[in-house]
C-alpha cells in the first residue's frame, strides 16, 4: 500500500525528489551497470514507500541505502552462475603502449559484491565504518576486514590509480573515474 496524502505522500514525494540523483549514482557505484541501478533504485523506493510512515521519522536516505546494498548482493548471488566463464582468457589485453588500462568502474567491477559495496559506503557515501556496518547489517570488523581486503585488491589489480598507499576519508578519489548520466 502506497503512502497517501494523511499519511506523509508529500514528504515521501519530496524526499524522493530531493534524493534520488544521489541514491541513483550510490546504486550505480555498487552495481556498476546503469539499468540495473534504476532498477534497484525503483524497487528500494517501492519498499520505502510501503515503509514511508514508520521510516520517515528516522533517516529514509539510510534506509534506503541498505535495501540497494542487500538487493544488489541479492541479485549478483542469484545470477552469478550466468556470468562464469568455462574458458577464461589466456591473457589480459593491453593498449598499443602495453600497459594495462583499467578504470576504477572496471576494478570495482572485479571486486565481489560485499567488498564493493564497504568501499562505496565508506568512501562514496563517506560513512563512518559503524554506519556502514548498520547499513550491510553486518558488524564493524566485517567492515573493517573487507575494506582491508578490497582495497588490497585494487592495488593489485590497478596500482596506477593510487596515489597515495590509501585512499582518505571524503576525497573524491573512489568517485573519480566513476562518472553517470542518469
Amino acid at each position: 500500500m502506497a503512502p497517501t496524502r494523511d499519511d506523509g505522500r508529500d514528504g515521501y514525494l519530496a524526499f524522493v525528489e530531493n534524493h534520488q540523483h544521489r541514491l541513483l549514482r550510490a546504486a550505480y557505484l555498487i552495481c556498476g551497470n546503469q539499468h540495473q541501478a534504476e532498477d534497484l533504485l525503483q524497487d528500494a523506493l517501492l519498499k520505502l514507500a510501503l515503509r514511508w510512515s514508520s521510516v520517515r521519522d528516522g533517516d529514509p536516505s539510510a534506509y534506503v541505502r541498505a535495501i540497494l546494498y542487500r538487493d544488489s548482493v541479492s541479485w549478483w548471488r542469484r545470477r552469478r552462475r550466468e556470468w562464469l566463464s568455462a574458458a577464461p582468457p589466456d591473457q589480459v589485453a593491453h593498449d598499443r603502449d602495453g600497459a594495462l588500462r583499467l578504470t576504477m568502474h572496471d576494478a570495482l567491477g572485479l571486486l565481489p559484491p560485499r567488498q564493493r559495496a564497504v568501499l562505496v559506503l565508506r568512501y562514496y557515501e563517506d560513512l563512518t565504518e559503524v554506519a556502514t556496518a548498520e547499513a550491510l547489517g553486518v558488524t564493524v570488523g566485517t567492515v573493517k576486514s573487507q575494506c582491508h581486503a578490497a582495497l588490497r585488491r585494487l592495488r593489485e589489480v590497478a596500482p596506477d590509480l593510487a596515489r597515495d598507499a590509501r585512499p582518505r576519508r571524503g576525497s573524491a578519489d573512489l568517485a573519480s573515474g566513476l562518472e553517470v548520466n542518469p
